[in-house]
């Protein structure tokens, strides 16, 4: 199929060229960065239609964020992202209606559930509700963009769509750009789980669920990514030291993360995800049972680099 992919030049959207152009797919990428065929900024209604004028695709994808995972610390980070995908998703969408495209895959977050405490039981697709109303003005605007991205692609007419919702990235390409440096420096300290626990998932399995959910995904579905084992931040990054030889984190009270309130509020989070529906409907699942066996093998395969 020939795909229209948002987002290419990101880590993700690499991960997932890799895996389409292997699967035989022709991609072409959407974005203001260079490494993408279609330049337009996905905000620019105008841009955009007028960048895929004369083109034809059969699936579009919407990958596009601004995250980095070094400045998601404060709300205001998250506010790039907030615009792509409440005001950049009908730009797509209306760029997919220009091509002929008949589905959209879109990418959404675990957070979407809302953020807090969400006890142990794994959420659901079909049993949990996705996107309640946050009572922080600033959360709202963080679920509220992922609420209006799936709203919109599931009621476009005429439109097939998918939407695919993550847990936390690691992995080739994240975690030696983004922890590792930090936790070299001594620069990241962490918080106590104290029983609680965040999805995870590797981004190369990511990038192979969009691939599924291109040729399988069922229409109108949204489809839970991550792995079997959901881990506290914690012991997500001391699993992180011990796989690289880091110094070990230092241990701070929640408190002391306020002036840092989107890293406080991912901190104080106990969000667990079901990957059963993935499993069964795209044949999909996780290379690592747990993020802590995923980093074993991230490192193993990083010494030889390293010497």
């Amino acid at each position: 199929m020939k795909v229209l992919l948002a987002g290419a030049s990101g880590l993700l959207g690499g991960k997932i060229t890799r895996e389409l152009r292997a699967a035989g797919h022709e991609v072409t990428g959407l974005g203001r960065g260079a490494g993408n065929t279609v330049r337009a900024d996905l905000l620019d209604r105008t841009a955009v239609l007028r960048a895929v004028d004369g083109l034809s695709f059969d699936v579009v994808v919407h990958a596009a964020t601004a995250l980095q995972g070094r400045t998601m610390m404060r709300h205001q980070d998250m506010a790039a992202t907030n615009l792509l995908r409440s005001e950049g998703t009908p730009n797509l969408i209306a760029a997919a209606r220009e091509t002929g495209a008949r589905r959209i895959v879109v990418e959404s977050m675990m957070f979407g559930y809302g953020y807090g405490d969400h006890s142990d039981r794994p959420l659901t697709e079909d049993r949990d509700a996705f996107a309640p109303t946050q009572r922080n003005a600033w959360l709202e605007r963080h679920v509220g963009a992922m609420r209006t991205k799936e709203e919109l692609a599931f009621t476009a007419d005429g439109i097939e769509a998918v939407s695919l919702r993550f847990g936390m990235f690691y992995g080739a390409g994240v975690t030696e750009t983004t922890v590792l440096p930090m936790l070299r420096k001594r620069a990241l300290p962490v918080v106590a789980d104290r029983g609680r626990a965040l999805s995870w998932v590797d981004a190369d399995d990511a990038a192979r669920a969009v691939a599924a959910a291109i040729e399988g995904g069922r229409t109108g579905e949204a489809y839970n990514i991550a792995d079997d084992t959901p881990i506290g931040f914690d012991a997500h990054i001391r699993a992180v030291a011990d796989a690289f030889g880091t110094p070990t984190p230092r241990t701070v009270p929640l408190w002391l993360l306020r002036p840092a309130p989107l890293a406080h509020t991912i901190m104080s989070t106990n969000l667990r995800l079901a990957n059963d529906k993935a499993r069964s409907e795209l044949g999909w699942a996780p290379t690592h049972a747990s993020s802590v066996d995923g980093l074993k093998a991230l490192a193993a395969a990083a010494v030889p680099l390293a010497a």
